[in-house]
């Protein structure tokens, strides 16, 4: 039996992860984490069985331990229960697929415990990826990951000499607003934006997608995975999400990986490497596809891919700054609070403001983040 944990077993990635525990079959769920969804890690508990659960409110983890007092399931709250979720004894990959910079102290407690990562939360490698890569490395445990994109160009690394890599090709679909123009944008309603045409996610990456600054951390991520600068990695835009991402080597040689847009595969990958095992679902069907296209990427329009570029360019804390002024601006826009175009231009103004720390700590890290909410709430007021 394989052994696991998940952070956000209530999201996208965390319930599909559990529905590829359930398929296969052979993997044992030991610590579920989840943020209030409280009714749905009932569920997964009842289901799986973990022996541990924890719920960030303490308020919600006391109903929660009120509501399966039937089962033998101990319930933990806060960063600490996160922690201690982190290095459950006996785990053998920790599942990360909470959202935001949350997840970086207890990646960093799951490697120091000698657990192998399975890596859906971006936002850790995004800031702190010059501090998890060299940890990873002395602790002897794998990072692998669960994007969609990064497991693509993982596989495709799997067939030629890491050394001789020449550039990364990260694929993008180019969201539900591709070819449109500012003037077009500057009416988008939250509705709007959360309509991807391929893929199913949850709301606040859905939208990072139709800005493209999702595709712009996914660029950092991909900087410190692969150890390669950004300028090595292209973005392409390839609209049918069927070439999830591809590698060219030095001799001219590309190789792609391609499927169907199933976010269950690169979950199964990165569990069962480097096994590959029997995948329910569809399969592409070449004989009955039309077209493959590629697009360049409008930088211009969509500024929030540029601006990552510059972030991941400089490192420091500026990466940071603007995945810390993105979460928040999201946020708002959900809220109905700013404008769509609005997102990249707190993102721009809070990189622009910003007084870049080259080698961060946690702890500047962190402090970098709450430096750029209060810079947010004090110029909109929210």
């Amino acid at each position: 039996m394989k052994k696991i944990a998940i952070l956000g077993s209530t999201g996208s990635i965390g319930t599909q992860t559990l529905e590829v525990a359930k398929e296969q079959g052979d993997i044992d769920v030991t610590a579920l984490a989840a943020g209030s969804n409280i009714r749905l890690l009932e569920e997964q508990i009842r289901q799986f069985c973990p022996k541990l659960a924890a719920v960030w409110n303490e308020e919600k983890a006391e109903q929660l331990r009120e509501n399966i007092r039937d089962l033998d399931v101990r319930v933990v709250s806060g960063m600490e229960g996160l922690l201690e979720v982190a290095a459950m004894p006996g785990t053998e990959i920790l599942v990360t697929a909470i959202v935001g910079m949350i997840g970086i102290l207890p990646t960093i407690e799951a490697i120091k415990a000698g657990k192998n990562i399975a890596l859906a939360n971006k936002e850790t490698l995004v800031t702190a990826g010059h501090i998890i890569r060299p940890l990873a490395k002395e602790y002897g445990v794998s990072v692998l990951p669960v994007d969609s994109e990064h497991s693509a160009i993982f596989q495709c690394l799997q067939g030629g000499q890491r050394s001789a890599l020449h550039k990364i090709l990260l694929t993008a679909s180019g969201g539900p607003f591709r070819g449109m123009t500012r003037e077009q944008l500057e009416h988008v309603r939250v509705e709007d934006a959360l309509h991807h045409p391929n893929w199913s996610m949850g709301k606040k990456i859905t939208i990072d997608s139709a800005t493209m600054v999702n595709k712009g951390l996914e660029v950092i991520e991909a900087k410190w995975l692969f150890g390669v600068n950004v300028d090595r990695i292209q973005v392409v835009v390839q609209p049918q999400s069927i070439i999830h991402s591809m590698v060219e080597y030095e001799d001219g040689a590309v190789i792609a990986q391609l499927g169907t847009p199933d976010m269950k595969l690169p979950i199964q990958y990165a569990l069962y490497y480097p096994q590959r095992r029997y995948l329910p679902g569809e399969r592409l069907d070449f004989a009955a596809m039309t077209e493959i296209t590629f697009q360049k990427p409008d930088m211009e329009t969509f500024r929030g891919l540029k601006l990552a570029y510059e972030a991941g360019r400089m490192g420091g804390t500026l990466p940071t700054v603007l995945n810390a002024a993105n979460e928040r601006a999201v946020a708002l826009f959900l809220d109905r609070k700013i404008s769509f175009l609005q997102i990249t231009e707190i993102i721009e103004a809070c990189m622009e403001r910003h007084k870049n720390i080259p080698d961060p700590t946690v702890k500047e890290i962190l402090e970098t983040e709450q430096e750029v909410y209060e810079f947010i709430n004090r110029r909109y007021g929210c």
